[in-house]
């Protein structure tokens, strides 16, 4: 049952911060925040599923 309450609170952590970069965060942050989610993913991509 506590793995529940972390994923639980995991999801309320990621919608907090999507709707703080969303109303506070200008185009430029954004595409910052975006490059680094693609750069990471690519990391991952190439290093774990190659």
């Amino acid at each position: 049952m506590e793995n529940y309450y972390y994923y639980i609170l995991a999801i309320i952590v990621l919608v907090v911060v999507f709707l703080a970069i969303k109303k506070v965060a200008s185009c430029l942050i954004k595409s910052i925040v975006m490059l680094v989610i693609i750069a990471l993913l690519a990391y991952v991509w190439y290093y774990y599923f190659r």
